[in-house]
């Protein structure tokens, strides 16, 4: 029975899962990560933390089940978090975390052009720290900007400027029409650091050669597109269409399968597009890590 691997970067640690065509759970394995560095508003993390955890997951999971048998991957991580890469992946700075809040000045040039119904906004938006990444020497030189998720998948099949709709949307991307809008035109960033984007569940690669060989995946094992970690964690449970999903981790979400998608920024609540239904909820950053 062929099998799928599932991969979660949460911020205190990566957990992966085999699960087999039924949903039966094959293996798991989780590797604690450090905390990210916190400065004030500031929130930053090194990508190769990331990159280590992950490779110590597999290097575990190979020695619990032959990976040969697993057909496909896919990974999810937190939302917004974001890195500046050069051509070739590698992350030019540290990576600015989901809660990191210091692009105030940023949110500002936001408000004045974004729809009022914009996942863009604030100041720990994904648009607001490309902003505040492009008056620093590596938003200066970078070839691509990236999320926790885009990065990693791009590291396991070797294609990188790739992103999935859940993880863009706080980029700015419209999810309705499906493309990047005209207005971010008036905050001058270049094209090119903007990703080609594809929905969730997408197969974007396959398994670059030296990491089949690594860890024993057969040849051809297809990479697939991720999400944020919160849009997982409601997939996770197998809600249904008008059922809700409270999801705790250092960040409190809650989330409702919708047919339609809503968009209230008032109240914070904005829409992910998940096949042809909408998860319609919000975000918390007082969850779990208050407790610290």
């Amino acid at each position: 029975m062929p099998l799928f691997l599932g991969i979660d970067i949460g911020t205190s640690g990566c957990r992966s899962c085999v699960i087999d065509a039924a949903g039966d759970i094959r293996a798991g394995v989780h590797t604690a990560l450090p905390a990210p560095v916190r400065n004030g508003s500031a929130v930053e993390q090194d990508p190769a933390q990331w990159w280590s955890a992950l490779a110590e997951n597999l290097d575990t999971l190979a020695t619990q089940l032959p990976m040969g048998t697993i057909e496909a991957l896919c990974l999810d991580g937190t939302s917004s978090t974001l890195l500046c890469c050069d051509t070739a992946g590698t992350p030019l700075g540290p990576a600015l975390m989901y809660n990191d809040a210091r692009a105030t000045a940023a949110a500002q040039r936001i408000r004045a052009c974004a729809p009022h119904d914009s996942a863009a906004h604030g100041a720990s938006s994904s648009l607001a720290k490309l902003l505040w990444l492009l008056d620093t020497p590596a938003g200066k030189s970078a070839s691509h900007t990236l999320h926790q998720a885009d990065w990693l998948l791009g590291r396991l099949c070797g294609r990188y400027g790739i992103s999935d709709e859940n993880n863009a949307l706080k980029l700015g991307y419209d999810i309705l029409r499906r493309e990047w809008p005209d207005w971010l035109a008036q905050l001058n960033i270049p094209r090119s650091l903007f990703p080609e984007v594809v929905p969730a569940g997408q197969a974007i690669g396959q398994l670059s050669d030296a990491w089949c060989r690594r860890w024993g995946f057969s040849a051809g094992t297809r990479v697939i597109s991720g999400t944020t970690d919160s849009t997982a964690s409601f997939m996770a449970t197998g809600a249904g269409t008008g059922e809700a999903v409270t999801s705790l981790g250092s960040t409190l979400v809650l989330k409702v399968l919708s047919v339609q998608p809503v968009f209230a920024p008032g109240s914070g609540i904005y829409s992910h597009r998940l096949g042809n239904h909408w998860l319609a909820g919000g975000a918390s950053n007082s969850g779990g890590a208050v407790l610290q």
